[in-house]
């Protein structure tokens, strides 16, 4: 197959400048309340996504053509598995003297800025596709030096001893602010030829009339919050590919799409999920030990609620620590607060003297996948492919998932330059199938490893909750690596596993402090979180009444609990009886906790327009 080079690339960046241009000039106004009265429910979800616009008599004769563009490959986003599959692909094009024009669209307004983790990173795919990574100047600053573990109750903190082979044993491995590390592979990709684009979300999925991937399109720009066009209205960009490559990270909106039209999860279990929340603090340098790692499981949380905290000291040139805590999204209690865990974990005795003095700088969240291997969906589909935590590659003992998502997306560009470079090939349809990358997948070290931890997770649903995962972890993988001939099953979806209120105890958490601990809004400040206002939503409803006759009726609201960011509240109704949800979508830091743990699975996360969403600076 000959290799189309599309020489309009300028044209490209034509275009997207002037999709910029109109953004600018869009006007600010949003906000997004909800009345939901049972007799009659006024729209708030006004996306086209919900209210399709060919019913809308306020879209009459607008034009909504678009602009397309030829590429051989799009990647939709700019995270370490996107990245790396754009840059191998741009080595081996230049190892065989080959053209491939390589697009990669990301929401965030730079790359980077979305990007949230602990981090700490095992460099193995990192050695793999650069092995000089040190000579070009990579940010990993951080050799872990320490490594200490420990069981925390109320008072006091056990500790727990640190065997060699056990997941979380971090000898070799860096820690790193990972937003920085990406910003970095950025730079790398550019200067091989990746054609990048910051600040365009891919909106929608495109189609073949044979039903195989074309491409995608990015976010139209230009509407207003009631749906409406504005004068300043300008459809997207469509970019068309051989192949698509989707690297969103944890629950992609697209992906979801993908999984329901090629039943791609038809063989595995549900995805099981995680939210987890960071900060970033400047603390007293007497009290700094660059290298160390610290986790925790137990308090606050009680054993049956999945979780733990990290503590990181930074090699940075003020004395930086990145603190976080993980909630599995498989609890229980509608009345338990992810966030406000967090905060009350900082006051334990043997975090808290760390922090005293210092300065929180940084705050945001993120959901992270634990499904672990059962749940992974099939990778391939004709014209596009899976990679990264996407379709769920983190190693969840380990706590880390930036080395599989790097080696997936790396194995999935030699699968598709091997077709885009044979010249014999006979596609059944349009858009490539590369069925080879999850072959090869599942025959790389990344398998291996996942498969060798897949019962650790699910063993903490037995009777013993956590300490029964850290008993099956102590007993079966420390001695027999994960050979033993069982997998064990997740009990069903996070959103399934909620109790309705009635049938749990409210949790009375204490006050902020405003020194060690703090409120939910001055938190979401710091995360730089900032949306247009006048635009339709992006947080969804499929049915505008669900949330108080269902979420709040039976689970007292828990979407205004398990946002970490203050997005959903419930507010008393004008006339005094009753109450409706308001939706402060402004908010948002693009966690996507609300699509997961939703129990009526009525609020659909999509895109806002690109650029929007938090400003992370080496998170």
């Amino acid at each position: 197959m000959l290799l189309y080079r599309c020489p309009a690339a300028r044209r490209a960046r034509q275009c997207f400048r002037a999709l910029k241009l109109i953004k600018k000039d869009c006007l600010l106004s949003l906000h997004v309340s909800r009345c939901a009265s049972t007799a009659s429910v006024p729209r708030i979800t006004t996306h086209y996504t919900i209210h399709p616009r060919d019913k809308d008599k306020r879209w009459e004769g607008v034009n909504m053509e678009r602009f397309a563009e030829e590429a051989d490959v799009v990647i939709v986003g700019a995270g370490p598995a996107g990245l790396s599959a754009a840059i191998r692909l741009k080595q081996l094009a230049a190892e065989h003297s080959k053209e491939v024009r390589v697009c990669l669209v990301e929401k965030a307004s730079q790359i980077g800025a979305h990007t949230l983790s602990g981090a700490c990173l095992e460099p193995r795919s990192l050695e793999e596709l650069f092995p000089d990574w040190k000579e070009r100047g990579a940010p990993l600053n951080t050799p872990v030096t320490e490594d200490k573990f420990g069981i925390l109750t109320e008072k006091s903190r056990i500790p727990v001893p640190m065997l060699p082979g056990l997941p979380m044993v971090n000898h070799g491995n860096y820690i790193v602010r990972l937003g920085h590390f990406v910003s970095w592979l950025g730079e790398q990709a550019e200067a091989l030829g990746v054609e990048i684009y910051p600040g365009y979300a891919a909106a929608e999925v495109l189609f073949h009339e044979d039903g195989s991937v074309k491409g995608i399109a990015t976010n139209d720009v230009g509407i207003q919050k009631d749906g409406a066009p504005k004068a300043t209205f300008e459809r997207g960009l469509e970019l068309h590919a051989k192949v698509t490559v989707f690297a969103e990270g944890c629950h992609g909106h697209l992906a979801k799409q993908l999984y329901k039209k090629y039943n791609l999860r038809e063989n595995c279990q549900p995805q099981s999920y995680g939210i987890g929340l960071k900060e970033l603090w400047t603390i007293d340098e007497k009290k700094w030990k660059p290298g160390r790692v610290e986790h925790t499981v137990g308090w606050p949380l009680d054993r049956h609620t999945y979780g733990g905290s990290f503590l990181y000291h930074l090699n940075e040139p003020e004395p930086l620590v990145a603190l976080g805590f993980v909630v599995g999204l498989d609890y229980q209690n509608p009345y338990l607060n992810p966030f406000r865990e967090f905060q009350r974990w900082k006051h334990h005795p043997s975090v808290q003297p760390t922090l005293e003095g210092g300065t929180r700088i940084a705050y945001g969240a993120r959901a992270l996948n634990e499904g672990g291997i059962q749940s992974i969906p099939k990778l391939t589909f004709p014209g596009g492919l899976l990679i990264g935590c996407s379709p769920g590659l983190m190693n969840v003992p380990k706590i880390k998932g930036t080395h599989t998502a790097m080696k997936s997306g790396m194995l999935a560009s030699e699968a598709i330059f091997s077709q885009l470079i044979n010249e014999n090939l006979q596609s059944k349809t349009i858009g490539l199938d590369v069925q080879e990358y999850e072959e090869n997948l599942k025959k790389s070290w990344v398998w291996k490893e996942l498969y060798a931890v897949r019962n650790i997770r699910p063993s903490c649903h037995s009777v013993l909750g956590v300490y029964g995962g850290m008993i099956y972890t102590g007993i079966f993988y420390w001695l027999l690596r994960g050979m033993e001939p069982w997998t064990l099953k997740h009990p069903g979806p996070d959103f399934a596993q909620l109790k309705p209120a009635k049938d749990c105890t409210p949790i009375e958490y204490p006050k902020p402090d405003g020194k060690i601990s703090f409120d939910l809004l001055s938190s979401v400040a710091l995360s730089g979180t900032n949306h247009e206002h006048d635009q339709p939503a992006h947080l969804t409803l499929k049915d505008d009444s669900v949330p108080v006759s269902k979420n709040l009726a039976v689970f007292d609201g828990p979407e205004q609990r398990f946002c970490p960011a203050g997005v959903y509240e419930y507010v008393p109704l004008e006339t005094g009886e009753g109450s409706r949800l308001q939706i402060n979508a402004q908010n948002c830091v693009h966690c996507k906790t609300c699509d997961i743990k939703d129990p009526s699975q009525n609020i659909n996360w999509v895109v806002p327009e690109g650029g929007g969403g938090p400003a992370y600076n080496g998170m």
